[in-house]
Parts: structure tokens; C-alpha cells; sequence
């Protein structure tokens, strides 16, 4: 049971399941059902129809540009590994979320839908900052800051999403795309940036 092929299959399967969960819980894909979600709770149909601006803003537009520049052969993959390469990233969804957010400003959207907004791109900053001189978890901050804002804008029951913002951290540290505290500074900056920002 203990050889070295056993150990093997065993890291193999683990990393099968890490690989599905961070495709999974991939940053466009939570970005998506929690700005529809917010959107829904905020405003009924018409917060929902903002909410899918959030989404594409925050979530497809980032992850169409990261697609294309993948194709062009500019990063391996969307994970974008050596954080040296990912200031454009961050400044694409600083321009698409920040556009996001002024367009619901002018529109009269739910302001719990703009504030929503505002905490993204705040925490896109914060992530930018910190990835100049340390690699950050993207992934971990925006699964913890998800949970964050429906928590706030919704009800405080969707804290027990975090046990997704875990598995999320678990994923990023078994496929070693990052280190534990780097998920775990993810999280906390994720959460700690939105509640601060929604909650004001």
C-alpha cells in the first residue's frame, strides 16, 4: 500500500480532483453566478439584468481577453503561473469592471449591484499591489470575496460557502500554482476588501 507507485496513483487521483475544482471554481465562473446572484437578490429581474453586466465585466470580458492572449501563445495556460506576466490582466479587469460600475452608476442600477462592482475593482487593486512583489492567489480571493458580498448583500447564511472558498485554496496549493499562505492571503484580502467596502 505504501510503495512508491501507490503514493504515485494516490497524488495522480488528488490531482485529478484539485484540477476539476479549480476549473470548476475557476474566477470567471464565480464571478458569473455571484454577480447574477447579487443582481437577482438586489433587484428582482431588473437587478438581475445588471447583475449580467457585472458578470460579463468582471467575469467573461477578463477571462475572453486571458483566452485570447493563451492562444496567441503569450501564457501556457488561463492560470498565468509567473505573476510577472499578470499586470495586464489585472488592468484589463480594473478597465471592464471599472466601466461595469460607472455604467450602472449612470443607469440607476440597485446600489447593492454598484457597490458590488466598486469592491471588485477595489480588490483588483489591492491584488495588483500585492502580485508586484508577491504572488497572490486570484482564484482564492475572488471564491472568498463572492461569499463575502452575498453574505452582505443577502444574508449572513451564505458564509457556509466558504467551505467552497477552502476547496478552492486546497486546489491553487495541490496543483502547486501557489504556496498555503498565499491562498490564505487571497482569501482574507478578498473578504476582508468587500465586506469593508459593502458593509461601509
Amino acid at each position: 500500500m505504501n510503495s512508491p507507485l501507490a503514493r504515485l496513483g494516490a497524488r495522480t487521483s488528488g490531482s485529478g480532483v484539485a484540477r476539476a475544482v479549480t476549473n470548476a471554481l475557476q474566477p470567471r465562473n464565480v464571478l458569473v453566478s455571484g454577480m447574477l446572484g447579487i443582481g437577482a437578490v438586489a433587484g428582482g429581474l431588473a437587478g438581475l439584468a445588471w447583475g449580467l453586466l457585472g458578470a460579463l465585466c468582471a467575469g467573461l470580458v477578463p477571462a475572453a481577453y486571458i483566452e485570447f492572449e493563451r492562444k496567441r501563445g503569450t501564457w501556457g495556460d488561463r492560470h498565468v503561473v509567473d505573476r510577472t506576466k499578470r499586470a495586464p490582466i489585472f488592468l484589463v479587469i480594473l478597465a471592464s469592471v471599472g466601466t461595469g460600475a460607472l455604467l450602472m452608476t449612470w443607469g440607476h442600477a440597485p446600489s447593492d449591484v454598484i457597490r458590488a462592482m466598486v469592491a471588485l475593482w477595489v480588490m483588483t487593486v489591492a491584488l495588483l499591489s500585492v502580485n508586484t512583489v508577491w504572488k497572490i492567489s486570484v482564484d482564492s480571493a475572488v471564491a472568498s470575496a463572492v461569499v463575502a458580498l452575498l453574505s452582505v448583500v443577502h444574508s449572513p447564511w451564505w458564509l457556509v460557502g466558504y467551505a467552497a472558498t477552502v476547496v478552492v485554496c486546497w486546489s491553487r496549493v495541490a496543483l502547486r500554482y501557489h504556496t498555503v499562505w498565499q491562498t490564505v492571503a487571497g482569501a482574507t484580502l478578498g473578504a476582508l476588501t468587500t465586506v469593508a467596502w459593502v458593509g461601509a
